[in-house]
């Protein structure tokens, strides 16, 4: 028997959408695009043109009273996901939802909740976790080849003009959920906790330094990891030389990547420990020149459709990096450290919490 062909529907048709067509026009015939959604029919039809979509609708509602869609793609804005992915739940089809999920950590449990209730599933994009590089590193690390992790520190350090943030939904808690930390280092840091595991505290700092938006334009933390890691994770749209970095230190190897929008083999590095050269022979097995990218999340989704599970990232592995997120807030707008399971019901519901400390400097 012949595996199935899912019928996919992208919802938003943005830049990003690009992207997602791209990785189901990748994949082989495993899946393949029925329709387009966007509130702008005629943004909706160029797309579904380009991509020779057959069906176009300007609200998910249509698409879902079909009934003829396994899996919808959600490239809207960040405070649509949320509600159109639990929509999609009700109607038992698949959501696969563009970082961040939610703009809050309670709207995300009650997506969880939606999911319980649901026969389909939930997953976020987070695509750099499965590109080789970043396989390989949970594969050698989960073998006990690196030894214990000792140390690690993530940046993601971008440069975002204010004509960037002229769109209308950028920049405002209310419409994002957040800054840098939610909507830019997130892919960084969500690999590094894909590798590190489970956190146990984070002491942080945000700031309002360049930008003229409602959110934080940079911040930084430092970390506690249940395995006794720790690192820093600085996240910046202020920083005109763009670099994403990750570096590992091991007790065998440091392993480290540098990149901007996605990584392949060439952009990782391994400096074994005295003593420890056979790591970077290790590290050399099965090389790929593949980037990290949608294609290679949207094949692991396949596979795990086909295989009968939950598609990757699942809503427990995301949940923990949006918990991460509310506790790198509370921290930074409270200065105290924030434990895992501890973050203050106030940033649960609102990442900014009671407000930023720029908010009511200039409410005073």
């Amino acid at each position: 028997m012949s595996p199935p062909s899912y019928r996919a529907a992208i919802v938003g048709t943005g830049a990003i959408a690009t992207a997602h067509a791209q990785a189901v026009a990748a994949s082989g015939g495993r899946a393949r695009l029925v329709a387009a959604v966007d509130v702008d029919s005629g943004r909706a039809a160029a797309f579904a043109e380009t991509w020779q979509v057959p069906r176009v609708h300007t609200e998910l509602a249509g698409l879902l009273r079909e009934g003829e869609v396994d899996l919808v793609h959600l490239c809207t804005p960040p405070q649509l996901h949320a509600p159109l992915a639990t929509a999609c739940l009700e109607a038992g089809v698949t959501a696969l939802v563009e970082k961040p999920p939610t703009l809050t950590l309670a709207e995300f449990d009650a997506l969880i909740e939606a999911e319980r209730r649901s026969t389909a599933h939930v997953a976020t994009v987070l695509q750099h976790r499965f590109g080789a590089g970043a396989l390989r590193l949970r594969r050698l690390a989960a073998a006990g080849r690196l030894g214990r992790p000792l140390l690690a520190t993530c940046a993601t350090q971008w440069y975002r003009d204010e004509a960037y943030y002229a769109v209308p939904w950028r920049g405002t808690w209310e419409s994002e959920g957040g800054g840098p930390t939610m909507g830019h280092g997130i892919h960084q840091f969500d690999l590094l906790l894909s590798v590190l595991g489970p956190w146990s505290d984070v002491t942080a700092v945000a700031a309002r330094r360049a930008r003229s938006v409602d959110t934080e334009d940079v911040s930084m933390a430092l970390v506690t990891f249940e395995s006794g890691a720790v690192a820093m994770v600085v996240n910046s749209v202020v920083s005109p030389r763009q670099t994403s970095q990750l570096r590992f230190d091991y007790e065998r190897a440091t392993i480290e990547v540098e990149h901007l929008y996605g990584y392949t083999d060439d952009d990782w590095t391994v400096t074994p420990a005295p003593g420890q050269d056979a790591v970077a022979g290790l590290w050399t097995q099965d090389y790929s020149d593949v980037p990290s990218g949608h294609d290679g999340w949207f094949t692991a989704v396949l596979d795990a459709l086909d295989a009968g599970q939950a598609p990757p990232v699942t809503a427990g592995d995301a949940r923990r990096t949006m918990e991460f997120i509310a506790a790198l807030y509370a921290s930074a707008f409270t200065g105290e450290r924030v434990r895992a399971g501890e973050v203050p019901a106030e940033f649960a519901h609102r990442m900014d919490g009671s407000g930023t400390p720029w908010e009511k400097v200039r409410n005073t």
